[in-house]
C-alpha cells in the first residue's frame, strides 16, 4: 500500500531542496571564476563541487528520508510515482514544494553572494561551449546523469532486496560522480528544481527551448528510462517487484 504523505513531508521536501540548491549554487558561485585577461582559462575544481554534492545529499537523505523519502527533485518524484511509491496528488505537491525550495535556495545564495555570485548567475546551469551549446548533446548529458542518479536510488533504496545501510552514500556518490564528469558540459543539473531556482533568480534561462528540453524534459526521460530498465531486470524469474518497497531517496 502506498504511504500517504502530509504537511511534514511537504515541508521536508521544501527545506531539503532549498538546502540542496543553496549549497550547490553557493559552491558554484565561489569556485567557478570568470576568465580574465591575466588568466583566460582559470582552473575550475569540479572535484570540490562534486564532493559538495556527495556529502550534501548524504546528509539530507540521512536526516529527511524518514519524513518524505528525500526526493528533492521532480525527476525523482516522477520516477517514484511511476513505481507507485507516492500517490499522484502527493507527487504534485512535492514538485511544487521542490520548485519553491529551488527558488528559495537560489535567493539565499544571491542574498549572501550578491556580487561574487553575479558573474555565475548565482549557480544557474547552462550548456557549455565544449559541446557548442547544442541542445541535443546537452539533453543526452542531462538524461544520462539523471538516469545514473535514479539507477542508484532505485537500486539501493527502493529495491526491497537491497542492503540499505549504504544507500545514502551510494546515492550521494552517484550524483557527485556524475557532476564531476558532466558539470563542464551542462552544469550538471539532473534536477529541474535545481535548474529552475537559479534561472528564475538570475533571469538567465539560456534560451527557453534549451532550458525546457535540456533541464526539464531530458532529466524526466532519464528518470523514466531508469525505471523501465530496472523493472525489466527485476521482472526476471525469481526477482521481486519494487512497487511495495519503502521510498528512501
Amino acid at each position: 500500500m502506498v504511504q500517504d504523505r502530509g504537511p511534514a513531508a511537504y515541508i521536508a521536501e521544501f527545506v531539503g531542496t532549498l538546502l540542496l540548491v543553496f549549497f550547490i549554487t553557493a559552491a558554484v558561485s565561489i569556485y567557478v571564476a570568470e576568465p580574465t585577461r591575466v588568466n583566460p582559462n582559470p582552473f575550475i575544481d569540479f572535484s570540490v563541487i562534486g564532493l559538495v554534492h556527495v556529502f550534501l545529499l548524504f546528509v539530507l537523505i540521512q536526516t529527511l528520508a524518514v519524513v518524505s523519502g528525500a526526493h528533492f527533485n521532480p525527476a525523482v518524484t516522477v520516477a517514484m510515482t511511476a513505481l507507485r511509491q507516492i500517490k499522484p496528488p502527493d507527487a504534485v505537491i512535492y514538485v511544487v514544494a521542490q520548485l519553491a525550495g529551488g527558488v528559495g535556495g537560489a535567493l539565499l545564495t544571491k542574498a549572501i553572494l550578491l556580487d561574487e555570485g553575479r558573474a555565475q548567475n548565482y549557480g544557474a546551469v547552462g550548456v557549455s561551449d565544449v559541446i557548442d551549446g547544442a541542445i541535443f548533446p546537452g539533453m543526452v548529458v542531462e538524461a544520462l546523469g539523471t538516469f545514473f542518479l535514479l539507477w542508484a536510488i532505485i537500486g539501493v533504496a527502493v529495491n526491497p532486496r537491497a542492503a540499505k545501510d549504504w544507500a545514502a552514500f551510494a546515492i550521494g556518490g552517484a550524483l557527485g560522480m556524475a557532476v564531476m564528469v558532466f558539470a563542464p558540459l551542462t552544469g550538471a543539473g539532473f534536477n529541474p528544481a535545481r535548474a529552475f531556482g537559479p534561472a528564475l533568480v538570475s533571469g538567465d534561462w539560456g534560451g527557453a527551448d534549451t532550458f525546457i528540453l535540456v533541464y526539464v524534459v531530458a532529466p524526466l526521460i532519464g528518470a523514466i528510462v531508469a525505471v523501465f530498465l530496472y523493472l525489466q531486470i527485476l521482472s526476471e524469474p525469481g526477482a521481486k517487484g519494487v512497487g511495495g518497497a519503502e521510498p528512501v531517496g
